[in-house]
């Protein structure tokens, strides 16, 4: 694979056994050659000659190797095109010089792999236009809200401009003369780390994936250039203090479980400039133990965004766009650049679903495993994922059942992720039968579309995706949580209180003392089997609390069509209100909603031949409203999608409580429906003294019940709740009765699963 978004070195430790002692025998000849050696320090020139020779004896990198050969032929032939920048995003300046970026490095790696020289005379000459060009450039003309770049319009993509380019010109930067190389190194890569750096210190000492590409663009760039303060800057900010940089950036924006603070998508987007630079630094500065730095974390953030994915996707956490996932190339060199550190088997698994490697040594080293059938399967499991520097500051709980493409539900206890982060704490996601079920929206994006305002984050990005009424969780008075502040949400994390896996019941709680003032929250959610349900059931039960009468919607958005609404609507037909007036609610059509009463209600909809039916009530009358995304959206620049939302009025104190079935199956080719009617009959809340039970009757009469401690994080209290027929007891935080009445040994409180 050439990337488009860098070519990674070798590590040498994990390749070994993968590339021979040729591939090695000069590894760390770059790190002692004087300043004016030119020899390659990304990938050595020995390991290149290795990589040339046995290269196309594994299959997969010589698909790869193939590949690139032929789209570099269509960029040869296209000619040299280097434009004055003009463009925003998805524009034809902007892509023009992407494609340029991912020639020149494509050039470099065909040239070392073949040794055929027009590769490198053809990087050198793009290169050589960069260096009469870059020069005369200014602030980019169509730079708005964010830093403007020179050939882009935001420092970001001159950033990965350069740590794509920068690996290309390593690879043959030994070809040119004293004159070519000095015009290149000054006019092109000094000049733009320059620009990253001194010229733009407030973005490259930021806390943000932005730095991240920065300080991996000036480092990775001082290591081509044999310039030490370079590399020291990218590691240690401008001020050369460690109060920036890429060990600060380590520090602060991974969990000791290698979760990333602003959620998968920018995980991924994050962990090629990462695990790229950590390449570079482990190759020349092997002294730094860089993926040993903070017990390896670089190495489990890897591990921690596999498990963050469901059916090849990643969880829409913050802002994300639906359609990343486990094939994005900079997973690709994630998964090879680990592989090579732990070789570790399951990463095969995922990278033979990637279909793809890099072409450098741990590419090579991933397809001689994959040829010698090595790859063993990856196991998507239950997991806590912390989020914080310290663990402390809320956590992702994943809970899974049936394997990969099982159940899945997704917890969202996690803090707020900066600027990228969504107002939707204790919100959920699930997952069924392949399909996103409970939905969450992701971001109001359509990447590099120049007819979207050039790909960027769109209005209705702020006006709805990140609202809290876009998303599964309660919204008091119709406000956001923090008010909308993402600031004050980065001050302001839930509490997670329980997770627990047994071989029926996973379940997962936390509380939200703050996201509004006067008015907190908590929530747990369960997913439990039962041998009279075809599938797992998902259990919820919300306890809000606020200090006036207020106002509680609990919004649910599902994918499907509906197929029963189980309970009285007004229905708006020759007109199409809209629920609210801000904070997301403009962007909401009603489409039906009920009187206010008490009692369970229904709404069963279907997708992809499965049926779902979700049973809901709360402990005051409310109203069910049935939306619709997609009003005061003139640029149509929203998805319609439905959703169900509840709300309950005047209340101090409210008890939200439901359950989602999946069951049955509908086959339109087959011509048949089997089990389309719920297996449940009814869902009950009992309230005690500190502590909470949901109980569902079965079809047939059996009852599965879980009770739920006020505070689910103590284990050793006694906990006693009857009424209408049942009693339960109990110590701990939570526990399941397939009965109408029962003492329930402790559960466990906290277990990662096997």
């Amino acid at each position: 694979m050439i990337r488009n978004v860098v070519l990674s070195s070798a590590l040498v430790g994990g390749l070994l056994s993968f590339v021979g002692p040729v591939a090695v025998s000069c590894v760390h000849a770059a790190t002692q050659a004087p300043v004016g050696d030119a020899a390659p320090v990304l990938v050595t020139a020995a390991e290149w000659q290795a990589l040339a020779a046995r290269g196309k004896s594994a299959p997969a990198f010589a698909k790869e190797q193939a590949a690139t050969t032929r789209t570099l032929a269509a960029m040869i032939q296209h000619g040299i095109d280097v434009p004055v920048p003009k463009d925003p995003g998805g524009g034809y300046t902007h892509e023009q010089h992407k494609r340029n970026a991912q020639a020149i490095e494509a050039a470099g790696t065909l040239y070392r792999l073949t040794g055929e020289k027009r590769y490198a005379d053809y990087a050198r000459d793009l290169l050589l236009r960069y260096a009469e060009l870059y020069p005369t450039l200014g602030p980019h003309p169509a730079g708005h809200g964010e830093v403007p770049g020179r050939l882009f319009w935001q420092t970001l993509n001159d950033s990965v401009w350069v740590v794509n380019a920068v690996a290309g010109y390593d690879a043959i930067r030994d070809t040119l003369t004293a004159a070519d190389r000095k015009r290149i190194d000054d006019n092109v890569f000094r000049a733009m780390a320059r620009f990253m750096s001194d010229q733009s210190p407030d973005n490259f000492n930021k806390i943000h994936n932005h730095a991240t590409w920065a300080v991996a663009a000036v480092g990775m760039t001082g290591y081509v250039l044999r310039d030490p303060a370079l590399v020291e800057k990218a590691l240690k900010g401008t001020r050369l203090d460690g109060s920036a940089g890429f060990l600060k950036q380590i520090d602060q924006l991974f969990s000791p479980d290698g979760y990333y603070e602003e959620g998968p998508y920018y995980q991924r987007y994050a962990l090629a400039p990462f695990i790229l630079f950590a390449d570079a630094i482990e190759r020349n500065d092997p002294q730094r133990h860089i993926f040993q730095y903070r017990d390896g974390v670089l190495l489990k953030a890897v591990d921690a965004l596999v498990q963050s994915s469901y059916g090849g996707y990643f969880f829409p956490i913050n802002d994300a766009i639906l359609d990343k996932g486990l094939d994005t190339e900079e997973l690709v060199a994630g998964i090879d650049i680990v592989y090579a550190h732990t070789a570790d088997p399951r990463l095969l698994s995922i990278a033979r679903e990637q279909k793809r490697v890099m072409l450098a040594p741990e590419g090579f080293a991933v397809a001689q495993a994959l040829a010698a059938g090595k790859a063993k399967p990856f196991e998507f499991k239950p997991t806590l994922l912390r989020d914080g520097a310290n663990g402390k500051e809320g956590a992702l709980a994943i809970l899974r059942m049936n394997g990969a493409d099982g159940q899945a539900l997704v917890m969202k206890n996690t803090r707020q992720g900066m600027g990228h982060g969504h107002f939707d704490k204790l919100s959920w996601v699930f997952y069924d039968n392949g399909q996103r079920v409970v939905t969450d929206y992701g971001a109001a994006r359509f990447l590099n579309v120049e007819a979207k305002q050039g790909g960027i984050y769109l209005p209705e990005n702020n006006s709805w995706a990140k609202q809290t009424i876009a998303h599964n969780t309660l919204v008091v008075n119709e406000t956001s949580h923090f008010g909308g502040d993402w600031k004050l949400g980065e001050e302001r994390a839930p509490t997670p209180l329980l997770f627990a896996v047994t071989d029926d019941t996973q379940i997962a709680s936390a509380r939200m003392d703050n996201a509004y003032d006067g008015a907190g929250f908590d929530r747990t959610l369960a997913l439990l089997s039962h041998p009279d349900l075809v599938h797992p059931v998902v259990i919820d039960l919300l306890r809000a609390r606020s200090a006036k009468p207020a106002r509680f919607d609990l919004p649910l958005h599902f994918g499907g069509h509906i197929m029963q609404v189980g309970f009285e609507t007004e229905h708006n037909v020759a007109d199409r209100p809209v629920l609210g007036k801000a904070n997301g609610y403009q962007h909401l059509w009603v489409d039906a909603q009920s009187a206010s009463e008490a009692g369970e209600r229904t709404l069963e909809w279907l997708q992809d031949g499965r049926f779902y039916t979700y049973r809901f009530a709360a402990s005051a009358p409310t109203r069910a409203i049935l939306a619709e995304s997609g009003a005061n959206d003139p640029q149509f620049n929203l998805r319609r999608e439905p959703a169900l939302v509840q709300r309950m009025d005047g209340q101090r104190d409210a008890t939200f409580f439901g359950v989602l079935e999946p069951h049955g199956e509908y086959n339109g080719t087959a011509e048949y429906v089997r089990g389309a009617n719920s297996h449940i009959d009814k869902i009950e809340h009992l309230q005690g003294d500190g502590a909470d039970v949901v109980v569902l009757t079965l079809a047939g009469g059996k009852t599965l019940a879980l009770g739920v401690a006020a505070d689910p994080s103590q284990a050793d209290t006694e906990h006693h709740v009857q009424g209408s027929g049942y009693d339960y007891r109990w110590r701990g935080g939570w526990a399941r009765f397939d009965t109408k009445s029962g003492n329930a040994p402790a559960a466990p409180q906290k277990r990662k699963a096997p």
